[in-house]
């Protein structure tokens, strides 16, 4: 579950700065065009070439890409949409939706997260509440001063077709079970559970079969991503160490709670094996993703940041050297995912919503 944070940035960065002033507003990206506008560029972010903003409006994040870089799948609590939270939206990679609505593939009821799409192209899996109940589930944000994240019970990961239609449940067990994506080979999945007490990484076949567990240190296994050969997975954790640590974390987990505002980079081979940290930068340092060549790591931290914000996008290779920071945003930059042919990176962002509280979707074109 990544959504709840995203929550979290935007409520204290946009009340608190707004975008540079110098960046001026993009006439093409407020009439909804599909012009590729690199006004949305800061001067110091090189490796857009050009950059178009494709969502206008409410909160839209964790865009994944078809197999064959024609179709995104992304989530969005735009209540213009008709949506009282986080459900699943599909589009062409050419489309902008404004003043339309994308057709949404999730059921309409719980909450929804991590949606991604299976090798044929027809189908996606994403987590669902929905089996819990139809309402949206509360979401809490602070407890004793801290910021957390609930981890729904209720959660399953399901698959759809692009209809809508629930084809199949791919987990069963109690508790916790989301945050499922594919790998790039088309033959596993890689998820977050909690059925083991702790919230592990676990792979599975992609028709649910040969669940195996990955990790096995006590903290939060996350958000965890494939390399573009299908042998290596990235993924964010919090990992407590002192006493107190410890007893916060199994605290906060016996209320089906986490609090991730303190994460870093690991990295293993995609059976668990090699398990190493990749980053040591403090803070949080989460929502990473493979560069195309396998060499390197794009994700999102606000490190450098006194106050919790902003958050941007940096680079790091896998062996933990020559750390690059990517966008210059003031506010929040995340959720960074290359296309399967490597040439273009979706992300979401603050930039150019006119000091509100949107969040939207942006299409960059790479260049290293």
């Amino acid at each position: 579950m990544m959504k709840p944070f995203f929550y979290f940035c935007l409520l204290t960065i946009v009340l608190t700065v707004s975008c540079k002033s110098d960046k001026g507003e993009n006439p093409d990206a407020k009439s909804g065009a599909t012009k590729w506008a690199d006004t949305l560029i800061y001067p110091e972010e090189t490796h857009f070439k050009s950059l178009k903003q494709i969502t206008f409006g409410g909160d839209n994040a964790e865009a994944y890409w078809s197999f064959d870089d024609q179709q995104l799948v992304f989530q969005s609590n735009n209540t213009a949409w008709d949506v009282k939270c986080d459900q699943m939206f599909l589009m062409n990679v050419d489309e902008t939706f404004k003043d339309n609505i994308p057709p949404m593939v999730s059921t309409g009821k719980g909450r929804t997260t991590c949606a991604y799409f299976l090798p044929d192209n027809k189908h996606i899996i994403y987590a669902s509440t929905h089996l819990g109940a139809d309402d949206c589930p509360d979401t809490p944000l602070r407890k004793n001063g801290k910021y957390i994240w609930p981890i729904y019970d209720t959660y399953d990961i399901f698959v759809a077709d692009l209809e809508g239609n629930i084809t199949a449940q791919l987990t069963n067990e109690k508790g916790y079970d989301a945050e499922p994506t594919v790998s790039p080979k088309g033959d596993k999945i890689v998820f977050t559970s909690d059925r083991s007490g702790d919230l592990e990484l676990y792979t599975m076949n992609i028709d649910g079969s040969d669940v195996k567990q990955i990790t096995f240190e006590l903290g939060y296994d996350g958000g965890a991503f494939f390399s573009p050969d299908g042998t290596k997975l990235i993924f964010r954790s919090s990992r407590p160490k002192t006493d107190e640590e410890i007893k916060e974390y199994k605290d906060l987990l016996a209320e089906g709670l986490v609090q991730p505002t303190e994460m870093e980079l690991y990295i293993c081979n995609a059976d668990g094996s090699d398990l190493r940290q990749l980053t040591d930068l403090g803070n949080a340092n989460w929502s990473p993703f493979f560069h195309p060549s396998g060499k390197k790591v794009l994700f999102s931290s606000n490190f450098e940041s006194e106050r919790g914000f902003p958050f941007n996008l940096y680079l790091i290779d896998i062996d933990g050297k020559n750390l690059e920071r990517v966008t210059h945003s003031e506010t929040f930059d995340a959720f960074p995912v290359f296309s399967n042919d490597g040439k273009k990176l979706i992300f979401s962002s603050n930039r150019n919503n006119g000091g509100g509280r949107d969040t939207n979707l942006f299409i960059a074109e790479w260049q290293d």
